[in-house]
């Protein structure tokens, strides 16, 4: 963990990645993010994701964009300095990550599958990268996904009260961090219930308890956005312009950026006119007008979303390069999908839930788009299973029988 750090925060210093390009206004650093956090530290409120004042928004959810206020307010808005701490608090979560992988890895696969992922997930530059170039919640997804993975699976064993009071407060911090994440609570929760039943042990109490402890976390924010726009928002607002960016006239599979707000002067007098919530709204009627109008249409662009989510996703102009990197990306995802393969057959604690977290995950990309960050929170998991995968090919075990153990 130490390593993984010292290396995050070398590459920060040595590549400069803490200087950001200053055009738009700096909406590259933190883009609707930064602007809601700028937002914050100048006393306007939540509110203002794109350029201008527009008012409040739901549109992300609110602890990374509080978080960026915070360094802004200490360290400048906009400034290297502000960069270079948001960066290094992402590359502290990136290093902490080494912790529940370790767990997670020891738990299914044993000690020495653990102590390989947390070197590779350490060390390899691939996974650095989001830490160190990106500020948003990208890094501190992946921890979160990664401890309520492990949470879960320690919950099939645990009968005090304290993990189920874990696993309530860090859905809650989850919910209010990326909504993205949610898709995996009720398999999460289902998964934990159905193998302590399977075991005579009871749940019904600890799931109480972490519904409670979840909706205490997530209710100041629920009763914000009933207040501000009269409307019962759980964690973002604008899914429905996510679903018409991916679905809508020209649509070939990737995210229509040159139609957001922050890119499209149109859209965003449009949004500024009808208001966040009317102008989500509209966009998600137009979307599903679109669908509708041509379900096997609609089929095609999935399926190319499936693919660009476990191929990566196409870039502008191909390359020798970018080639390379799509197919690097998509040999981890056949080497993740063989380790998983083996881990189920060979009846692995957990395999289970590595399966339905692949399987579930990754569906609201399938029918919106995909960006290559997409994948990174469930990252660590892949790359446990990638690790196993190349551990059983090199001994020849994937070929054994399974175990009854």
């Amino acid at each position: 963990m130490a390593i993984a750090f010292a290396v995050r925060l070398g590459y920060i210093l040595v590549a400069h990645t803490y200087v950001f390009k200053l055009h738009d206004d700096n909406f590259g650093f933190g883009y609707e993010m930064g602007r809601i956090g700028r937002s914050l530290a100048l006393g306007q409120g939540f509110g203002n994701p794109f350029n201008g004042i527009t008012g409040p928004t739901a549109w992300e959810p609110p602890l990374y964009p509080l978080l960026i206020a915070g360094v802004f307010k200490l360290f400048g808005i906009y400034t290297h300095a502000s960069a270079f701490v948001l960066l290094t608090i992402n590359s502290f979560f990136a290093a902490l990550t080494c912790i529940p992988i370790f767990c997670i890895a020891r738990k299914s696969f044993g000690e020495d599958v653990a102590v390989w992922s947390a070197w590779l997930w350490a060390l390899f530059p691939p996974i650095i990268f989001w830490s160190t170039r990106w500020v948003w919640e990208t890094s501190i997804s992946a921890f979160l996904l990664a401890m309520i993975f492990f949470v879960t699976l320690s919950l099939e064993e645990r009968d005090e009260k304290r993990p189920w009071l874990g696993f309530g407060l860090l859905w809650g911090i989850a919910a209010l961090t990326n909504a993205s994440l949610l898709s995996f609570l009720p398999v999460s929760g289902l998964w934990a219930w159905y193998r302590r039943s399977r075991a005579g042990k009871r749940s019904t109490g600890g799931i109480a308890l972490s519904a409670v402890i979840f909706l205490v976390c997530i209710s100041p924010w629920v009763a914000r956005n009933q207040r501000t726009f009269g409307k019962f928002i759980p964690t973002r607002s604008n899914f429905g312009e996510e679903l018409r960016l991916g679905n809508g006239p020209g649509a070939d599979g990737k995210w229509m950026d040159s139609e957001h707000p922050s890119k499209d002067a149109e859209q965003l007098r449009l949004y500024q006119q009808l208001g966040e919530i009317a102008f989500v709204a509209a966009r998600k009627r137009e979307a599903l007008a679109f669908i509708r109008a041509d379900w096997s249409r609609f089929a095609w662009l999935c399926a190319k979303r499936f693919a660009y989510f476990w191929s990566g996703p196409p870039h502008p102009r191909t390359t020798f390069s970018s080639l390379l990197g799509n197919l690097l990306y998509l040999a981890t995802s056949v080497l993740a999908m063989f380790g998983l393969a083996v881990a189920w057959r060979k009846r692995r604690p957990g395999a289970g839930l590595f399966f339905w977290l692949v399987l579930i995950f990754p569906l609201v990309y399938y029918i919106a788009f995909v960006l290559a960050r997409y994948r990174h929170p469930i990252e660590p998991e892949l790359l446990i299973l990638i690790v196993y995968a190349v551990a059983e090919l090199a001994s020849g075990g994937w070929r054994s029988a399974p175990s009854h153990g």
